[in-house]
């Protein structure tokens, strides 16, 4: 009797260990089998680590693009796209700092359906904006470009760098002067076509229309961080430029003149 029940017990224990037949539907094309999911203490834990992350990149995402970083150079670039306020800083940097000369970059106006002349370029605009709070003739250089709807950025930094080598001036390190939140993505393309022999600074102007610390207070804050992220993430993963600085040119241009 008790090995009788010594066997049942020991069948029944086997029987719960075994994996339980999958159940089968419409002739054995649909199995049912057991899964694990999230208890309503994990889908809890999930999301406030989802909730803390995300409130970790949403604090963080504005000083990480408007961000600000000086090199040892003497040229200062302004992106003549910019905004008045942003000018007059640019201006109050170069009175302040070492600089010895300041280049304006940019396309063809908006508006305009393309290029038509350099003096319809947002180069021409920066400059004027410049001269008009103070900066002598002699010290300011546009540099139009003609690029008008795509990679304006990377175009106005490929026309600077080809007026570099078309009168031979050697740099070795530029500072770009930009609007908040364009600065990071400018730093990249500046750097992606004057190639890694020239320094790239940046120097991010705060946007007098919203405070830094509650962008997300604002339409436009909102818009500009959002949008730039966007444009910043193509850039770094997606855009691979086919003009890219030729060793030799970039070569030329970290070269001492005599």
């Amino acid at each position: 009797m008790s090995d009788t029940l010594k066997a049942l017990s020991t069948a029944t224990v086997t029987s719960q260990l075994a994996p339980a037949a999958p159940r089968r539907a419409l002739w054995g094309l649909l199995d049912r089998k057991e899964r694990w999911s999230l208890s309503w203490r994990g889908r809890l834990i999930l999301a406030s680590a989802l909730l803390l992350v995300g409130a970790l990149i949403f604090k963080g995402v504005y000083p990480f693009l408007a961000t600000t970083h000086r090199v040892d150079a003497e040229v200062l670039v302004v992106e003549g796209w910019i905004h008045e306020y942003a000018i007059r800083a640019a201006l109050k940097e170069f009175q302040s700092n070492h600089y010895a000369r300041i280049f304006t970059t940019g396309g063809p106006v908006e508006g305009t359906g393309g290029y038509i002349n350099d003096y319809c370029t947002s180069a021409s605009v920066g400059a004027d904006l410049l001269k008009k709070w103070g900066l002598p003739d002699e010290r300011l250089q546009m540099v139009p470009s003609r690029v008008m709807d795509r990679d304006r950025t990377y175009g106005s930094a490929v026309a600077l760098r080809n007026w570099f080598l078309d009168h031979n001036m050697a740099v070795s390190g530029i500072d770009v002067v930009t609007e908040d939140v364009h600065a990071r993505r400018t730093r990249l393309l500046f750097q992606k076509a004057f190639g890694k022999d020239v320094q790239v600074g940046i120097i991010g102007v705060a946007n007098v229309d919203y405070p830094a610390n509650r962008w997300w207070h604002y339409s436009q804050g909102l818009k500009n961080v959002v949008s730039e992220f966007a444009a910043y993430l193509y850039a770094r993963l997606f855009f691979f430029p086919s003009d890219a600085a030729h060793p030799r040119k970039a070569a030329r241009l970290s070269q001492v003149h005599d």
